[in-house]
């Protein structure tokens, strides 16, 4: 009998049409599939404009119980096909919430809750395989209940709504919410099925740069058949690495930028690649923001490492260069990547003459900030970069292998989990307790970010770089670079907030990875608290298309 998981692997693999054969390339022999595309199709370097992903207005705003004390804000979101000119003379089909890619930018205060009615208007099957196009919505980077944090089986079918709770009561972070839909994620995902979700309270806004001068990256990358359509080659589930590196859906775009220190939100969204920036100036970046929010200490990096679902904030101080300057934000790259020809530019800046308000930028680079420490102090709640190891109250290790065709984590698959009526948890901390965690890259010549859901997390040592995190480490950690044979021992609190926990997931946020099957569980308190499944069911949408139309704020002009 061909089983889901078979179904779900031919359809992946015939989906790249002339690229189908490379898709059974050996797990260990990554074969180079560049794009099929035409040379007039195949996209320049700096020819394409920079532009940012438009910001999404809430529909309805208020105040729970009319205390102003407890604002609330609702958004509306459609998953549907879409149309993106990504390529010269092609149109691209791609599946986005509200049918664009990245999907809109939602911007929230810290203490407003909000909700995120997220419609499934994808047709029945999905894009690039051949399965029902559910959709499961995970807010990356939130502390949410388990029934509203993206449980890979809580799927969302096509015709039905889910509304996503998010209590957004963390210090301001860069968050992003993506697909995570079991054993198709890295489909889905690369199918345009991802978006920013900032967060910002009073300590960041007085102390960065906002506005004009806040500026969201999302770094993917692509092939492409010779029509437009997106190809798929998971290289035998070792990953898929594209030949195109988009920033915020554009090839290689030039950005216009005035002469003032930037603020950068640096997500890589690949589905495989990590990325190692680097500027062609030799001059360095400021980092000021890891996955959890501020630094306490900026620190100057020429270049750093950055795998999936990393999110990094760093600033750029224009300041020095001269008016009609370019600067190139280049790419290093990591072991074990596919270089293609191009593959080592991001983007370019332009410096234009100065104009125009200053509100929004800083007058200078900041050496050290400060979060405002714990948001929930009364509830027990840690500054995490404050833990020590004497707070733990366990210790646990975390192997990630290669074992019998299938990636794992401590030899078990997220089929293991189902196996068990999903209560198969690898730990069950308490809530609010301290634990040291560390995570071993057993599987060989292969790189692996870890993504904890739920938690921050301070890194406090590598079995690399002298025992100590890497200087772009100094902030609170969701993802965890497990580089070829490499450990890291990180410290985190179960900080569930006003609620009592329930099952969480860890997995690799190399999507391929945790398709084929590299994710567990494990549960704060009860594992039966809040069921992830059970506890609030997507429902039949009965409301007319249309009915929550998109309003965008005004943006940016176009290339800035």
């Amino acid at each position: 009998m061909t089983t889901r998981r078979e179904i779900l692997q031919l359809g992946a693999v015939g989906a790249v049409g002339a690229m189908s054969a490379l898709g059974m390339a050996r797990m260990s022999d990554p074969v180079p599939t560049p794009s099929l595309l035409a040379p007039a199709n195949m996209p320049v370097p700096y020819a394409g404009v920079f532009r940012r992903p438009p910001e999404l207005v809430p529909y309805a705003t208020g105040f729970d119980d009319g205390d102003p004390a407890r604002p609330f804000a609702k958004f509306a979101l459609t998953e549907k096909i879409g149309q993106a000119q990504i390529l010269p003379g092609l149109s691209t089909t791609l599946a986005g919430y509200n049918g664009i890619f990245p999907g809109p930018t939602i911007r929230v205060r810290q203490g407003t809750r909000s909700e995120v009615r997220i419609r499934n208007a994808l047709p029945a099957a999905g894009l690039l395989h051949p399965a029902a196009f559910n959709t499961v919505t995970h807010m990356h980077g939130s502390a949410s209940l388990p029934q509203y944090d993206g449980y890979a089986n809580d799927f969302t079918a096509p015709g039905k709504v889910k509304n996503y709770q998010y209590p957004n009561w963390q210090s301001a972070r860069t968050l992003w919410y993506h697909d995570h839909n079991h054993l198709v994620t890295s489909q889905n995902v690369y199918s345009g099925l991802a978006g920013f979700y900032p967060m910002s309270d009073r300590y960041e806004q007085a102390q960065l740069p906002q506005g004009e001068f806040d500026v969201p990256l999302m770094i993917s990358d692509a092939m492409f058949n010779a029509d437009g359509s997106l190809g798929f080659n998971d290289n035998g589930h070792a990953g898929l690495w594209g030949d195109v590196i988009m920033v915020n859906g554009v090839p290689w775009p030039t950005m216009k930028v005035k002469p003032r220190i930037y603020r950068f939100r640096v997500l890589v969204a690949s589905i495989t690649r990590s990325y190692r920036p680097t500027l062609s100036t030799g001059d360095p970046f400021y980092v000021v923001g890891t996955d959890g929010g501020m630094t306490p200490k900026v620190e100057a990096v020429q270049s750093w490492r950055q795998g999936t679902a990393e999110r990094y904030e760093i600033l750029i101080d224009f300041r020095k260069y001269r008016v009609g300057q370019m600067i190139e934000m280049r790419n290093l790259s990591n072991k074990n990547n596919v270089s293609y020809a191009n593959t080592n530019k991001i983007m370019r800046f332009e410096v234009v003459a100065d104009s125009g308000s200053t509100a929004g930028s800083i007058s200078a680079i900041p050496t050290t900030l400060d979060d405002g420490g714990s948001a929930n102090p009364e509830r027990g709640g840690l500054d995490v970069m404050k833990l020590t190891p004497e707070m733990a109250v366990a210790k646990r290790i975390l192997r990630v292998q290669r074992e019998g065709g299938e990636w794992t984590i401590n030899g078990e698959t997220w089929e293991d989990v189902a196996a068990s009526g999903f209560s198969r948890c690898f730990g069950s901390p308490q809530p609010y307790s301290v634990e040291q965690w560390t995570i071993t890259n057993e599987s060989g010549g292969w790189f692996h970010p870890v993504h904890i859901h739920l938690i921050d997390a301070k890194i406090i040592a590598r079995n690399t770089n002298g025992g100590k995190p890497f200087p772009w480490e100094g902030g609170p950690k969701d993802v965890f670079y497990a580089g070829e044979n490499e450990s890291i021992t990180m410290l985190m609190q179960f900080n569930t907030g006003a609620h009592t926990g329930g099952r969480y997931m860890v997995h690799c946020h190399n999507l391929v990875h945790e398709d084929h099957d590299m994710m567990v569980q494990f549960s704060v308190g009860d594992w039966r608290n809040n069921d992830p499944v059970s506890s609030d069911y997507p429902v039949v949408d009965t409301t007319p298309m249309g009915s929550y139309p998109p309003v965008y704020r005004p943006g940016f002009a176009a290339g800035t």
